[in-house]
Parts: C-alpha cells; sequence; structure tokens
C-alpha cells in the first residue's frame, strides 16, 4: 500500500478512520476532564482558601486512583467492548467533573480529585477499539496517532481553561469552565454510541474466558505475573506515605492504608489463581500459549517512558526557571516544548515499528531516548537556553516515539485479552511516574535526568529479550473453532 493510499485511509472519515477519530477524541475528552484542575489550582485556592498542602494533595489524588483503574477497565472492555465501556466512561466523566466543580469544601474537593483517578483509565479502552479495527501493518500508526491526539486534551485544558473562567467572572469562573468541560462528556458519551460499533461487519470481538485477573497459560507465568502486581501495591503506598509526609493522614490512617494494600493484593492473588488454576492440572494447548514475558516487559518499557515524561513535564518549568534565571512564564513555554513533541513522536513510533520491526524500533528508540536524557542532564547555565531547548525536544521525541512502539505491540499478544494487557502497561506508566517523582524530591535535576537515563537503558536492555511478533495468533470462536489472526 502506498503512503500516499495510507494518508487517504488515516484522514478520511469513513470506515476504519471514522472509528480512529472518533474514539482519540473520546480520550482527549477524558484527559480534558482529568487536568480540568491543573490550570486552575491558583483560582481555586484563593477563592476557597486552601493552603498549599491542600492543594499538594489534590495533586497526588488525582493520580492516585489510576493504577488500579486501568486494570479494573482494561477487564471491562475485554468483557463488554470498547463502545459500551467508553459510553460509561463519558458518562462518569461528565458526573465526577459536575461533582467536582460544585464542591463547597475541601473534603469534597478531594474526594473527587480522587475518584476522577479513574477518568485517568479511559486511555486503555481506545487501544483496544483501535486493534478490533486496523490490520497489523497500520496498528502501529493508528495506535501511535490515538494516544499521540488523545494526550493533547490536557495542553488544551491548560491554555483554555483560564481563559474561560476569566470570562464567565467572579469567584465561580472556574466552577464554570471545569462544568463546561463535563457537559463536552456528557454529550459526547451519545455521540460516541451512536458513530461506532466493537468490530468491522462480520468480525468477531473474542472475549476472555474468565474473569477476574489475567489469564496466563504456563506455571512460571503465573507467578511471574503475581510478581508483576506487587510494584502497583507499592506505588500506592508510596503515594499514601506521600499525602502522609504533607500532615494530612495520621500515621494510624497510614498503616491501615498500608494493611488493606496487603489485603488486597492477597485477595487479587486469590481471584488471579481461581482465573488460572487449570494450568497447573493440565498444560495448555501450544497453539494457545502466549509469553508473559512480552506483557512484563512492554509494561517496564512504558514505566520508563511514560512515567519519566510525566515527572519531566511537572519540573521542567522550574528546572528552566532557576537554570537560566528567566521569568515563569518563559520558562513555561520552554518546559510545554517537552509534551508538545508527543503529538508527533507517538504517531512517529508507531509508524517506525509497523516498517521496520517491533523489537528493533524499540530497542532503538529507548536507547536514543537513554542518550537523550543523559545530553540533558548535562545541561547548565553555561548552555545557550536554545540548544538546551533543541536536547530537551530531541530526548522527548524518543521518549515518546519509544511509547508509541510499545502500544503497536500490546494488541500482538493476545486479541481477547488486549484490554487486560493494555490495562497493566498503562498501570505502569503511573508506577513509574510516582517512583520517578519519588526520586525527584531528593536528588537534584542533573542526577535526575541520570537516573532516568539508566532506567531506560535498562528498559532497553530489557527490550532485547522481546519475540518479534510473527505469523498469526490463535482465538477460539463462540461455537469451539480456532481463527488464526495475522500479527506482521
Amino acid at each position: 500500500m502506498s503512503t500516499s493510499t495510507i494518508r487517504g485511509n488515516f484522514l478520511s472519515f469513513t470506515g476504519r478512520a471514522r472509528i480512529l477519530h472518533t474514539t482519540w477524541f473520546a480520550f482527549f475528552v477524558t484527559f480534558l476532564v482529568w487536568f480540568n484542575h491543573a490550570p486552575l489550582l491558583a483560582v481555586i485556592q484563593e477563592t476557597m482558601g486552601l493552603t498549599d498542602q491542600q492543594i499538594k494533595t489534590l495533586l497526588i489524588l488525582n493520580v492516585a486512583l489510576t493504577i488500579p483503574a486501568r486494570i479494573i477497565t482494561g477487564m471491562l472492555v475485554d468483557v463488554y467492548g470498547p463502545r459500551n465501556t467508553y459510553t460509561i466512561m463519558l458518562l462518569l466523566t461528565a458526573a465526577l467533573s459536575f461533582f467536582f466543580s460544585m464542591a463547597s469544601s475541601f473534603e469534597a474537593l478531594a474526594l473527587a480529585r480522587f475518584m476522577l483517578g479513574f477518568v485517568g483509565a479511559g486511555f486503555v479502552i481506545g487501544i483496544r477499539m483501535i486493534s478490533e479495527w486496523y490490520p497489523a501493518k497500520q496498528l502501529g500508526l493508528a495506535e501511535g496517532l490515538y494516544k499521540g491526539l488523545g494526550n493533547v486534551g490536557s495542553a488544551v485544558a491548560a491554555v483554555s481553561l483560564p481563559t474561560l473562567a476569566l470570562w464567565f467572572g467572579g469567584d465561580d469562573g472556574w466552577r464554570y469552565a471545569t462544568a463546561l468541560t463535563g457537559g463536552i462528556a456528557l454529550i459526547y458519551a451519545g455521540v460516541y454510541f451512536f458513530l461506532v460499533t466493537d468490530t468491522p461487519k462480520g468480525s468477531t470481538y473474542f472475549k476472555p474466558n474468565k474473569s477476574g485477573g489475567l489469564e496466563v497459560t504456563s506455571k512460571r507465568d503465573f507467578f511471574f505475573y503475581l510478581a508483576m502486581n506487587i510494584p502497583m501495591y507499592g506505588a500506592m503506598a508510596v503515594l499514601a506515605w506521600k499525602v502522609s509526609l504533607l500532615g494530612l493522614m495520621t500515621d494510624l490512617v497510614a498503616n491501615s492504608i498500608y494493611v488493606l494494600l496487603l489485603v488486597l493484593f492477597l485477595f487479587q492473588s486469590r481471584q488471579i489463581f481461581k482465573v488460572n488454576h487449570e494450568i497447573f492440572e493440565k498444560p495448555v494447548d501450544p497453539m494457545l500459549r502466549y509469553k508473559f514475558k512480552q506483557v512484563a516487559i512492554l509494561s517496564i518499557a512504558y514505566a520508563v517512558t511514560f512515567g519519566s515524561e510525566l515527572a519531566v513535564v511537572s519540573m521542567l518549568p522550574l528546572f528552566f526557571k532557576d537554570t537560566f534565571l528567566i521569568t515563569a512564564a518563559l520558562a513555561g513555554v520552554f518546559g510545554a516544548s517537552f509534551a508538545v513533541i508527543d503529538i508527533l513522536s507517538c504517531p512517529s513510533g508507531g509508524f517506525i515499528s509497523d516498517k521496520f520491526g517491533r523489537k528493533r524500533s524499540l530497542v532503538v528508540l529507548l536507547s536514543g531516548a537513554a542518550i537523550g536524557f543523559f545530553a540533558m542532564s548535562q545541561i547548565t547555565a553555561e548552555w545557550h537556553i536554545a540548544f538546551a531547548v533543541m536536547v530537551i525536544m530531541a530526548g522527548s521525541f524518543f521518549l515518546g516515539s519509544a511509547a508509541g512502539c510499545v502500544f503497536a505491540l500490546v494488541p500482538l499478544i493476545r486479541r481477547r485479552l488486549t484490554g487486560q494487557i493494555a490495562g497493566m502497561v498503562g498501570a505502569y506508566g503511573n508506577i513509574g511516574a510516582v517512583v520517578f517523582l519519588t526520586i525527584f524530591s531528593f536528588v537534584t535535576p542533573s542526577v535526575f535526568f541520570v537516573t532516568i537515563s539508566v532506567g531506560i537503558a535498562l528498559a532497553a536492555f530489557a527490550a532485547l529479550f522481546l519475540d518479534e511478533p510473527k505469523g498469526a495468533m490463535a482465538e477460539i470462536l463462540p461455537d469451539g473453532t480456532v481463527e488464526m489472526i495475522e500479527v506482521h
């Protein structure tokens, strides 16, 4: 297929292109709402008389629920389909946005932001939807476009909502601005439901055989899967610890949360065993097996890419301000250059993956990102600021491209489990953010960048052990027959 034909397919609004564009906009809307508070925090603090500690708490709570939410959402989309799941997610997004906009106390604000963390899981739904509509040879670019364009929602919130709040005027301007984003989500829930279907006409939507946990196909993978769940609970424990450090949680409450997380881990482990107990009784047919190491390696790769992206975006403006002694406004513009590149880098990473192979592309792009972050660690006040921005943008391009490459591979592991696999990989992105932000609170920016560089280099090494998707994956049809799905 020629480049012009592919471009035409993606730019049209018919067939699979319509699914792509309606779905990335659904992702865009969820991110618009998820980050609708960030550019308005100063106004919210002033009008509601909040302390600096309370503002920091709102920022932490906004991401606290996203880790388990991506796991849960992945299970739901595999069972109920992306059309129904995204519609419900958008309705939930609208309701929580309205709840936040009407909050009259810090406690209500905190509860709303905590629950809005679930909205950050909307990303997972589209990964499954796009994989149902696009062939393997175009899947990387399609997933990259979905991710890159959807991420713009947070940037649009940062640019537009302060202006809207001023336009509405008064102490309640921020309330109307955030409620407006909820209204968009409410309307789009109906639009999305009526414009999409889960699969092309005549195609089968493969569902998991069991729910409650990810199906694995060997005893070794079962224990590997259990081990990969530990960092998720560890990250949530770190978030609770950070809130306790702010003095907004007693030791008793913090310890209760730690115990609760341990109980939840044990409960989840039991559910995973119930889903997979048959592998201890008889081996899985070789045709139906997949290697969990694929999921683990991609999870680690996304932890160091998306995780470091979230961490770096939050500290870059202050880094520019302190290093080059410029105004906060100008530092914000330079800092935003890192995030803007994501619009181009994610589709580029997907396209590179389609063109040059999944494994090789991921290794090369991760290696480039590791070199980029090491170069960033060398930035000092003696550098020309334009050169510093160029280095940061180059590092961001490799980082975003590697993240796009990760999700070019996710749907090619096991079709009926794509939502759950995407949920786990996506959750690791948030785990990476928690880890990197925690490290940043103890070290200098230079050491922080070196730490990220080392983490990405280790992920690049791990990616060497990926298996390149070849041939076709086997899926069982409802009537018991097996269908082969192309993966290359």
